[in-house]
């Protein structure tokens, strides 16, 4: 997380980006015209996050003009940095295989090598997009931090595969009718990943589901090893899509610059909602206050035939409801 602010910039000289380690800017010098779309990719993955968080007490809140732009919240593995490690490897892998499908890069294409036999009705066309070369990149960079021999190595590393590995098992066949007026007499299709949002969707119920681990040392030829195994043996174990991590999370409702905490205050509630965006558990019990707010907003539209809508404006009041 600490390499992305100048990452954005265009072009990209690999010796400027902050925070890399040697293996990383290799890498960058052989692949430097997809690095935009690497850096495309953590901004998607954490604007995910932000759709996704948006209703909970930590809704994964970043931090301008700062290197470690999720702040001190990744230090802890908890749930939540296994989600921000899953998100964004994702998200490199998935900006970098629609790059290469849309023909931006040189060294990338399509996918000859997904075709098989064509189906009932349809034969193969279009461009199948390579998820394989998107989370070959998406694993040599992200995953060059994590060589160390200890746990949180071991722990970015399953999480960083794990979304690698939903979009692998999310692609599916896109097609394309042909025919008179569109009969669909033919059809070609291609391998196509699904929308993001379908990979947010999944990630966040492998958040809440996500396994927690125990750490265990060994004595290797190299010196001490840290791995993990499952707290509770009576959970099945995690697969390669599920999510991982060791640390209990902090509660996120009082401000904490130690744990990146910035506190629910002033955080819209849901007053009607039950759930964790309801008034009473984002506030975390401190109550809520309201305002009434007016809008103005279309209304009693009407549509002339042919062919356009003419509305009236009205102004409408709404209450809102923050923390206090």
């Amino acid at each position: 997380s600490q390499l992305l602010t100048s990452m954005f910039s265009s072009p990209i000289l690999c010796s400027s980006i902050p925070g890399l380690v040697p293996k990383q800017l290799r890498f960058c010098r052989n692949y430097v015209e997809i690095m935009p779309s690497v850096a495309e990719g953590v901004k998607i993955g954490i604007q995910e996050c932000q759709h996704q968080f948006r209703g909970r007490r930590w809704n994964c809140t970043t931090i301008n003009d700062n290197l470690a732009i999720f702040g001190p919240v990744l230090d802890k593995a908890t749930r939540e940095s296994a989600f921000v490690h899953a998100i964004a490897s994702a998200g490199v892998a998935f900006a970098v295989t629609r790059a290469c499908s849309e023909g931006s890069a040189t060294i990338c294409g399509c996918d000859t090598r997904r075709k098989g036999p064509p189906g009932e009705g349809w034969k193969w066309g279009g461009c199948s997009e390579d998820v394989e070369f998107g989370s070959m990149v998406s694993r040599e960079f992200a995953d060059a931090r994590e060589n160390r021999p200890d746990a949180r190595s071991a722990m970015n590393r399953q999480n960083n595969e794990a979304g690698r590995v939903t979009i692998t098992d999310h692609m599916y066949l896109k097609c394309k009718c042909h025919g008179l007026s569109g009969s669909c007499e033919v059809k070609t299709c291609w391998w196509s990943q699904p929308d993001f949002r379908v990979i947010g969707d999944y990630m966040k119920d492998k958040y809440d589901s996500a396994s927690e681990m125990v750490v265990e040392k060994h004595r290797e030829s190299r010196g001490w090893v840290e791995t993990l195994r499952p707290k509770y043996t009576f959970f099945k174990p995690p697969t390669e899509t599920d999510l991982v991590y060791y640390e209990s999370s902090p509660n996120f409702c009082e401000p904490n610059p130690e744990t990146g905490s910035f506190g629910t205050r002033d955080r819209i509630c849901n007053l009607t909602s039950h759930g964790i965006d309801g008034c009473d558990l984002l506030c975390c019990g401190r109550g809520h206050d309201t305002q009434t707010e007016k809008r103005k907003e279309k209304c009693h539209c009407i549509f002339h035939w042919c062919c356009y809508v003419s509305c009236q404006e009205c102004t409408r009041v709404y209450d809102v409801h923050t923390c206090k």
